[in-house]
């Protein structure tokens, strides 16, 4: 990965929300309109944390059958898996497909997890699994997850450094990710980098239209004009 955002730059998509993220990049590229971006809803550990932005490292998990591997094996996979998520980009949003058929039935994410992750120096999670231990987990971890459940289940990394879908949106490894409690998207660095401009101006027509709802004597006149006013805003 070469085309990395300075610190700047991350800061001013962490003041944005991720709808308004989403607003921009429809703005900027129309495709961003059909994908791209989270399709059903998550649960957030703390929807107070400023939004994640960050690079995803990705994994798959599985926790309803008992693997077959040794469990030497499974703890030389888990230690891979740490490496892994150790050496990747910065920031870091770790993001997890659970493989399961039913989704969330072992929770890969809890005190544990969460506490190891953010000492490796990542502070987010998107999954479509499940997670626990909401008053134990790292104070400023954010995890985004399909559901809250009580089992960690038979759970276990499978796979590291792959692919992976997580509530309609694919994620590559090293991805750039803006994610908040309305759910994630993904883009380019190039489209990041114009995004705070863009949702700037869009804030500006928005603002014409909302003040002209909250005038005294609102009519419907009133609201064409501003529609219109709006758009001419450049």
């Amino acid at each position: 990965m070469t085309d990395l955002l300075n610190s700047a730059e991350l800061d001013a998509l962490r003041k944005i929300d991720t709808p308004t993220v989403c607003n921009a990049l429809e703005y900027l590229d129309e495709r961003f309109r059909t994908h791209g971006f989270t399709t059903q809803p998550f649960v957030s550990l703390d929807a107070t944390l400023e939004p994640l932005v960050g690079y995803a490292m990705t994994a798959t998990i599985r926790a309803h059958e008992k693997p077959l591997l040794s469990p030497e094996k499974l703890r030389e996979r888990r230690l891979e898996y740490y490496e892994y998520i150790a050496s990747g980009p910065r920031p870091g949003i770790i993001v997890i497909q659970d493989l399961d058929p039913n989704p969330g039935f072992g929770a890969f994410w809890g005190e544990v997890n969460t506490t190891v992750h953010q000492a490796l120096g990542v502070n987010g999670a998107l999954t479509n699994g499940s997670f626990r231990d909401t008053d134990a987990c790292a104070k400023g971890f954010q995890i985004l997850g399909g559901l809250i459940g009580p089992s960690h289940a038979y759970v276990h990394v499978v796979d590291t450094a792959i692919s992976v879908h997580v509530h309609g949106l694919a994620v590559q490894p090293g991805a750039l990710i803006h994610a908040d409690h309305h759910g994630a998207v993904a883009m380019s660095s190039e489209l990041a980098r114009q995004v705070p401009e863009v949702a700037a101006l869009l804030g500006r027509r928005e603002k014409v239209i909302l003040d002209a709802c909250k005038a005294p004597g609102f009519s419907i006149d009133s609201l064409k004009a501003a529609i219109q006013g709006s758009a001419d805003i450049h």
